[in-house]
């Protein structure tokens, strides 16, 4: 869309190139702090000032605005480390695909939308409990209790969403042995979401609305960039006809583009200078406006002669 353009080209300096090699060091800092929560006490008292608590952050805890990405997206295994290599890899590919700015604009946007998701889940909360007798306290302990559902670990399934709609056929192999399209698997990742949020909402309401909420607000960069900026977007095979088309006009130091076949005139010696074809010389020969009238035609069965007519 025009506004993105223009935001690329006044912000574009600032993009943060291999911006997924930085996600993946604060979720290895969050693993750190997690298992030493596991074995310290202290540790575990500081890991819960960290997390995305919008009742805490309205009574000055602001830094959770940021720490909270340091909260990883799962428990940490040997599983757990092959998906972020893939994360890594996928995440590459796409701001490859896309421009640093613009991959940059949808992992920062993911973020701030689920900042707006946990502050609309503190209103609701605030709707659903004070009218039915309850006060803010019931809603900082709620908001407590479910502080942890906000990570990163829909902003990272995101970035897989993405990376099967913008390569759909690509086939990746699922529990690493079945080969599969992305568009199949990112099908099978969106139902399980859809059964996660139904399941929630069948526990109770309050439970659903958060889930809700939470998935929702974060897969939200999904839904504004392919449906709404979709025309911004170059598919992989635009992104190809674009860099082979470079390859093809970008013109080597010191090869000048036009030059005449008799004096050796070039737009670099004479910039105003005029160069024309001759339509009757069989070849690909250029001429300046000097000679292409008094040139002698070149003819492939014949010997060439430059020698201009009358000198």
């Amino acid at each position: 869309m025009p506004w993105l353009y223009k935001m690329e080209q006044k912000y574009g300096k600032y993009a943060i190139p291999n911006l997924t090699l930085y996600v993946i060091i604060c979720y290895a800092v969050g693993y750190m702090i997690q298992l030493s929560a596991s074995l310290n006490p202290v540790i575990a008292t500081l890991y819960s000032y960290i997390t995305l608590n919008p009742y805490k952050i309205l009574h000055g805890q602001v830094w959770r605005l940021v720490s909270w990405l340091l909260i990883p997206p799962g428990d940490l295994s040997i599983l757990t480390l092959v998906v972020l290599y893939c994360y890594y890899s996928i995440g590459t590919l796409l701001e490859r695909t896309w421009g640093t700015f613009r991959y940059n604009v949808f992992i920062f946007s993911g973020i701030i939308f689920t900042i707006i998701g946990s502050f609309v889940v503190l209103l609701v909360l605030s709707v659903i409990a004070l009218p039915s007798g309850g006060d803010m306290e019931v809603v900082a302990q709620l908001m407590s209790s479910m502080d942890s559902m906000f990570s990163t670990y829909y902003v990272s399934m995101s970035i897989f969403l993405a990376f099967a709609i913008t390569y759909p056929d690509m086939r990746m192999l699922f529990m690493f042995i079945i080969p599969i399209k992305c568009k199949v698997l990112g099908i099978i990742y969106v139902i399980m979401m859809a059964y996660q949020i139904i399941m929630a909402f069948h526990i109770n309401l309050i439970y659903g609305i958060v889930t809700l909420s939470v998935i929702g607000f974060s897969l939200l960069n999904v839904l504004v960039f392919f449906i709404i900026t979709r025309k911004g977007f170059r598919t992989p095979q635009q992104f190809k006809r674009q860099q082979n088309f470079k390859k093809r006009t970008m013109q080597p130091k010191g090869v000048t583009r036009h030059k005449c076949a008799i004096c050796g005139r070039s737009e670099e010696s004479d910039p105003g200078e005029e160069f024309r074809f001759c339509s009757k010389c069989e070849g690909n020969y250029e001429y300046c406006s000097k000679h292409i009238y008094t040139h002698v035609h070149v003819k492939r069965d014949n010997v060439v002669d430059f020698k201009p007519k009358g000198e």
